[in-house]
């Protein structure tokens, strides 16, 4: 199945579970070096009361499964996570030209030092590296890259 065919909508409270569900998969496929600084159900929490009621969150679906994420908080690209079976399929394109879309004036995100496919994934989008820190303000104190995506100068 191509990305095509799934469907890019907005969270509602019925896709927290689903979502977390999703993001712990994915986020031990794409980072298993990386310590999760929190439990499952502080995870299906975090979802539940702060990401899909108090950010603009995204989901995409096929067939009834919820296969990828997407958070924006403002210009700040907070998550962007695909079921690990999405991954190279496009979805993640369709995700950044939505981000893109909905903060036309630019985005910044942070992610892991180690996630070097996450790096080539943001600079094929035109995101830039503007800092490099030692991971001690993050909650997994893991070195971390923020990016920043401004858009062409119109002409």
């Amino acid at each position: 199945m191509t990305s095509d065919a799934v469907l890019l909508r907005r969270a509602d409270d019925s896709d927290a579970r689903p979502a977390a569900d999703l993001w712990l998969r994915s986020f031990a496929a794409a980072l298993p070096t990386v310590r999760c600084a929190h439990d499952e159900a502080d995870v299906r929490d975090w979802f539940a009361r702060v990401l899909v009621p108090q950010y603009e969150t995204w989901v995409a679906v096929t067939g009834g499964n919820l296969v990828g994420l997407m958070v924006l908080g403002g210009r700040e690209l907070k998550q962007l996570y695909l079921d690990p079976t999405w991954r190279g399929r496009g979805l993640g394109d369709r995700f950044m030209a939505l981000a893109k879309q909905r903060q036309p004036d630019g985005l910044a995100l942070w992610t892991f030092r180690v996630n070097v496919s996450a790096h080539r994934f943001y600079e094929r989008h035109g995101f830039i590296a503007v800092e490099r820190t030692d991971g001690l303000r993050n909650d997994e104190r893991e070195p971390d890259v923020r990016y920043v995506w401004h858009p062409p100068a119109a002409r």
